[in-house]
């Protein structure tokens, strides 16, 4: 995987902690802080779909379909000619 430079500048006191954490965990600091965006990242998209998941309860459809005519259904409206 091809890794593109990014450079960061920390003040004394975030350095120290990141320094800290990266000593507890037991690795680079250049890896803890990839860890550290791909769970922002992942907790942004939890939240997103946990929104969606909200929205979609307060809709309150009364005649859903069963979920193999659901899939047919979004499959033949987003997917036609796809087998």
């Amino acid at each position: 995987m091809r890794a593109d430079r990014l450079e960061v500048r920390l003040d004394p006191e975030r350095k120290r902690k990141l320094t800290e954490l990266a000593q507890e965990q037991r690795t680079a600091l250049s890896d803890l802080v990839r860890q550290m965006i791909d769970r922002a990242y992942e907790e942004r998209l939890r939240k997103r779909r946990l929104q969606a998941a909200r929205e979609l309860a307060a809709l309150a459809i009364e005649d859903v379909p069963d979920p193999e005519t659901l899939k047919q259904q979004l499959e033949s409206a987003h997917d036609p000619g796809v087998p």
